[in-house]
């Protein structure tokens, strides 16, 4: 076949290709770095000819030029499937929602449970094969363009090509229209500042916890990058990596030669994701890259598989836990945050993992609008607040003040231990309130 006549039968502006979008069509734009821009500036610029044109994308990395206009909402409606800053500011203006889900079964709901009008993203330049690589997001791509009726791709040469399982790629035969972007560079996700004492703490009880020739995951936030950070310095060796994103963090162990993958009992060798953001460092780094790999969700996120791969560690943070131990990761009471992502996979998975460990890591205290110091650990979550993992699935819980295993533990003994890590200044007031609610036994005092 020739693969670059068919690319030049596709190929086409913007202007027109978006003109496959009609009024009360569901659009999908892909995930994170993949979303689209050529394309986004050309269908807002259809803005007043076009009503409830429904769009969904995720962990969005700037605003979409369909959001911008004061009454971009009588004409689109944005719906994300993992909430960032942006997306929440998308909400924010009265034109956005949020899908829960669970990361790993999202694949499932684009092959069972929603329909794709047009679906438009950024990949990378066609291979001599006709292929388009996903780059940095394998995530559910494949699916969701599986299930579009129209599908549009965005070259971007910037993007890299990340080798991975099947599932990370698109032929042209199964192209409708390519549009050549402006080449614009890939959104970078900075690493957040540098670490606090808090995150310091933290990293200092969880690294001693994981063993040479662990498989780690680790989420995104100043905690886990601090650990990260931790542990290109530390003297572990022959570590893997099997995770949802790959952060800077991965790069810098990489590089440390802390990273073999060579005790992984599957994909040996390879440090496998689902999706990816970071600096230029990580984008260099994942391109090409043999020792990377690029896979669907249902696969990295999978607990089934993350349970195969031994002594595997898994590192999250959290909003606030209360004391019978439910996490809430994703909301501030019913102000929405991110989502539940793909947390309660990797809490499972890893508790079920041969010498697997799952740790919830989290600052004792926050300060409130008012100024005041208030406690991350509650009596019971917020109205409103999201559980992202239930009070069953808890292994250790991590604060500056000490590191706590829930497992096995009665309701009274989980609120004793959990009070035991929160600041000084709330566990008695804790105390209290654990009575009342007739999870303290008195004698404890």
């Amino acid at each position: 076949m020739d693969y670059q006549k068919l690319y030049q039968e596709k190929l086409t502006t913007a202007d027109e290709a978006v003109k496959a979008v009609k009024s009360g069509d569901w659009v999908d734009y892909g995930w994170c770095t993949n979303h689209p821009v050529a394309l986004d500036r050309a269908l807002a610029a259809r803005k007043e000819e076009l009503h409830d044109v429904k769009v969904r994308g995720g962990v969005t990395m700037w605003m979409p030029e369909i959001a911008k206009a004061d009454n971009a909402g009588e004409h689109f409606t944005w719906h994300a499937w993992h909430m960032s800053g942006v997306d929440r500011k998308i909400t924010a203006k009265g034109m956005g929602y949020f899908i829960p889900m669970r990361y790993s079964e999202l694949p499932r709901f684009y092959r069972e449970e929603v329909s794709v009008d047009v679906a438009m993203l950024q990949v990378t330049p066609m291979d001599r094969h006709g292929n388009f690589n996903f780059g940095l997001n394998a995530s559910h791509l494949a699916d969701m363009l599986e299930r579009a009726k129209t599908v549009i791709v965005e070259v971007n040469t910037n993007m890299p090509w990340v080798n991975g399982l099947t599932g990370c790629e698109i032929n042209i035969r199964d192209v409708d229209f390519v549009v050549e972007g402006d080449n614009p560079p890939m959104a970078q996700l900075g690493g957040g500042g540098a670490p606090t004492e808090v995150d310091q703490a933290v990293a200092n009880l969880i690294v001693p916890e994981i063993p040479n020739g662990a498989c780690l995951q680790l989420g995104i936030g100043g905690m886990p990058n601090t650990i990260g950070a931790m542990i290109a310095q530390s003297d572990l060796k022959d570590l893997g990596v099997h995770t949802e994103m790959y952060v800077d963090a991965f790069v810098d162990i990489a590089r440390a030669g802390k990273i073999t993958g060579r005790y992984k009992n599957l994909d040996k060798g390879r440090q496998v994701f689902a999706f990816g953001a970071g600096t230029q460092k990580l984008y260099d780094y994942v391109n090409h890259n043999p020792e990377v790999m690029g896979a669907p969700v249902d696969y990295t996120n999978d607990v089934h598989v993350i349970a195969q791969l031994d002594n595997f560690i898994s590192i999250n943070n959290a909003v606030d836990v209360d004391l019978f131990g439910q996490v809430n990761a994703e909301s501030a009471g019913l102000k929405h945050i991110s989502g539940t992502g793909g947390q309660l996979d990797f809490v499972m998975g890893a508790y079920l993992s041969q010498g697997g460990k799952s740790f919830i890591c989290l600052s004792s205290t926050m300060a409130g609008k008012d100024g005041q110091l208030k406690s991350r650990i509650v009596p019971t979550l917020a109205q409103g607040s999201i559980a992202t993992d239930p009070r069953s699935t808890i292994h250790y819980l991590v604060t500056e003040y000490g590191m706590v295993n829930l497992k096995g533990a009665s309701t009274w003994e989980r609120a004793e231990k959990i009070i035991s890590i929160a600041h000084p200044d709330f566990r008695e007031e804790l105390i209290q309130q654990a009575e009342q609610m007739g999870i303290w036994r008195k004698s404890n005092k």
